[in-house]
C-alpha cells in the first residue's frame, strides 16, 4: 500500500469531516491520538450534510473511488436511504487522457500495419471518457466497405491504480467493520471484495466483447421481444484485452427526455419495452446486462412510434440458474398476490434462508414490511424497492448474500428508474405480471414436462443403442460384486469363528487355573 496515497485519502476524509461520522465513544485512545496529531487537517465543509460530504470526498478521490461510490449506491440493502440517494448523484465525468497516447496504445495492441491498413479518420479528441477507459471515433475499412466505429481503450496503468486503491479500501473497510455501530451489518469487507471482482472483470475488454456478442445473439432470435433491444456489432478480430472495436451507434441518450419528446417518441411504449427487455434477459436468456445506467442506454428514435433500446458497455453481466429463476418468478407473483406465506416458504425451499427458519415468523415479518406498500396504487409501487424490502427482511433471518440477486436488484432499480423517468405513470407490475405468470406456467405445467422430454430426446436417442450393453455390464458387475461380497462374508465369518474359539479356550484355561488354585489352597 502506498503511504503517499494513504495519506492523500486520509487527508481527503478529514478535510470533508468524515471522521465526525464515527461516534467518539467508539474510537480507541490510539485512534483519537492519531486524529489529534493531524490537527492541521480540519473539516472544510461544515455547511454540508454528512451524506453530501461523503459523496464529495469520494468524488475528489478520482475515478476508482467514483466507480466504487456508484456501485455502493446500488446496495440499498446495506446503506441508509439518504446516503444511497446521495451516492446515486455521482457522475462518471472523468478528465480524458491524451489522445495521442490513446492512439499509441491502440497501435501497440493491434500493430501499426493493421491500424494503417484498416483504420482512418481516427479522432484524437475522445467521444466519451469514463473511469477505466475512453472512446475514440474512427472509420473501419473492411471488405471494401467503410464503417463508422468507435475504439474503446483502457487508461494507461489503470490496473496498478485500481489494485492499489482497492488495498486502501480494504484497509478502511476493516476499520469500518470494527468501529462503526453498524459495521458488521454493513459487511464492508464483502462489499469491497465484490467491487474488486466486478472492476477486474471490466479490465478485460475481450470479456466485454464476448458479453456483447452473446447479448446481441440472444436478441436476434426472432421473438416478439427481440426488436426491443439493439446491441452494437463487435469486431473481435481487431479487439484485445485493452482495446475494443465496435459499431458506432447514433441514438438519443435515454436521460435526454426533452429531445425524446421533441422527436415525438412513444414514451409509454418505450418504458414498457424497457421492462420487457429486463425480464426477457433474466427469465428467457438467464443472461442480463447488469450495468444499465443512463450513460450506457440510448434510444433509436428513427421511427418515433416504434422506438428501440440500445445497450452498450457490457462489461458487467449477471446470470441466474434455473432454480433461482423459478423461485424468483414465483416470489414476485406470490408477493403481488399478497401470498406472504408462499413468499416465506419459497425463501426456505430455495435455501436463501436457513432450513430451520420459522416460516410463521418469517411470514409475519414480510407482511409487516410489505403490506403498507399496497396502500398505494400499483402504478406507484416501486418494484425495485419491493425486492430491497424482501432482501432486508430475509437478512434479519440470516439470509446469505446472493451475488446474482444483488446484480439483479441493482439492474431492476436502474430499469425501473429509467422507465418511470420516461413515463411516470408506468405500471411496472401490470407490464411484468403477464410475462412472469406465463413463464412460471411454461416451466411448471404439463407442457413444460413434454418440452423437457423433447429436449432430452437427442441424448436418449444417442444412448439407446448402448442400453443392452450397459444393462449386461451392470448385471455382470453386480453378479461379480455379489460373489465378492459372499467371499468376504465367508472370510469374516471364518475369522470370527476362530476368534470365538480362542475366547472359549481362554475362558476354559482361566477356569482350570482358578480351580487348581482353589484346590491347592
Amino acid at each position: 500500500m502506498s503511504s503517499q496515497r494513504l495519506y492523500q485519502i486520509v487527508k481527503t476524509f478529514l478535510n470533508f469531516g468524515l471522521d465526525k461520522m464515527v461516534p467518539p465513544g467508539l474510537l480507541p485512545w490510539y485512534a483519537k491520538a492519531g486524529r489529534a496529531s493531524l490537527f492541521w487537517l480540519r473539516n472544510k465543509h461544515k455547511d454540508k450534510t454528512p451524506e453530501q460530504r461523503f459523496r464529495l470526498a469520494i468524488e475528489s478521490l478520482g475515478p476508482v473511488f467514483i466507480k466504487f461510490g456508484q456501485m455502493l449506491s446500488t446496495r440499498r440493502d446495506l446503506l441508509p436511504p439518504k446516503l444511497a440517494d446521495e451516492l446515486a448523484l455521482l457522475q462518471d465525468k472523468v478528465t480524458p487522457f491524451d489522445g495521442v497516447q490513446a492512439k499509441e496504445l491502440i497501435i501497440a495492441a493491434m500493430g501499426e500495419e493493421v491500424f494503417e491498413q484498416h483504420f482512418k479518420d481516427f479522432e484524437l479528441t475522445p467521444l466519451a471518457s469514463a473511469s477505466i477507459a475512453q472512446v475514440h471515433t474512427a472509420t473501419l475499412l473492411s471488405d471494401g466497405e467503410e464503417k463508422d466505429i468507435v475504439i474503446k481503450v483502457l487508461r494507461p496503468n489503470i490496473s496498478k491504480t485500481i489494485l492499489a486503491d482497492i488495498k486502501v479500501m480494504s484497509f478502511f473497510a476493516g476499520i469500518v467493520a470494527r468501529w462503526l455501530p453498524d459495521g458488521k451489518r454493513l459487511r464492508p469487507k464483502e462489499v469491497v471484495e465484490e467491487y474488486r471482482k466486478t472492476i477486474l472483470d471490466e479490465l478485460d475488454l475481450n470479456r466485454e466483447g464476448a458479453n456483447a456478442i452473446q447479448l446481441k445473439r440472444n436478441f436476434e432470435q426472432g421473438s416478439e421481444y427481440d426488436k426491443a433491444l439493439y446491441v452494437p456489432e463487435i469486431y473481435s478480430e481487431y479487439s484485445f484485452i485493452n482495446v475494443l472495436v465496435m459499431e458506432r451507434i447514433y441514438g438519443v441518450g435515454v436521460g435526454d427526455i426533452e429531445t425524446l419528446n421533441q422527436l415525438g417518441v412513444n414514451m409509454k411504449l418505450l418504458a414498457e419495452r424497457g421492462v420487457e427487455v429486463f425480464f426477457t434477459q433474466v427469465f428467457r436468456d438467464s443472461f442480463f446486462h447488469a450495468d444499465m445506467h443512463p450513460g450506457n442506454v440510448f434510444v433509436d428514435a428513427t421511427d418515433p412510434a416504434d422506438p428501440t433500446w440500445i445497450a452498450i458497455d457490457c462489461g458487467i453481466v449477471g446470470t441466474l440458474n434455473r432454480e433461482d429463476k423459478r423461485y424468483l418468478a414465483e416470489n414476485f407473483v406470490a408477493f403481488f398476490n399478497r401470498d406472504y406465506r408462499k413468499v416465506a416458504q419459497l425463501h426456505v425451499d430455495s435455501g436463501w434462508v436457513p432450513a430451520n427458519t420459522s416460516v410463521d415468523e418469517f411470514e409475519f415479518a414480510i407482511r409487516t414490511v410489505c403490506e403498507p406498500i399496497f396502500n398505494k396504487p400499483l402504478s406507484e409501487i416501486s418494484f425495485g424497492q419491493v425486492l430491497v424490502n424482501l432482501f432486508n427482511t430475509a437478512r434479519r433471518f440470516n439470509m446469505e448474500v446472493q451475488p446474482q440477486l444483488v446484480l439483479l436488484q441493482k439492474t431492476l432499480l436502474y430499469i425501473e428508474g429509467l422507465g418511470r423517468q420516461l413515463y411516470p405513470q408506468l405500471d411496472l407490475w401490470q407490464t411484468a405480471k403477464p410475462f412472469l405468470e406465463n413463464w412460471v406456467k411454461q416451466q411448471m405445467g404439463v407442457k413444460a414436462v413434454f418440452s423437457k422430454i423433447k429436449a432430452n430426446l437427442p441424448f436418449w436417442n444417442e444412448k439407446l443403442p448402448e442400453m443392452p450393453d450397459l444393462i449386461y455390464d451392470y448385471l455382470k458387475t453386480s453378479r461379480e460384486n455379489q460373489h465378492l461380497q459372499t467371499q468376504l462374508m465367508q472370510t469374516m465369518l471364518a475369522s470370527q469363528s476362530k476368534s470365538n474359539h480362542r475366547i472359549i479356550y481362554s475362558i476354559i484355561g482361566a477356569a482350570m487355573i482358578i480351580a487348581a488354585a482353589i484346590l491347592l489352597s
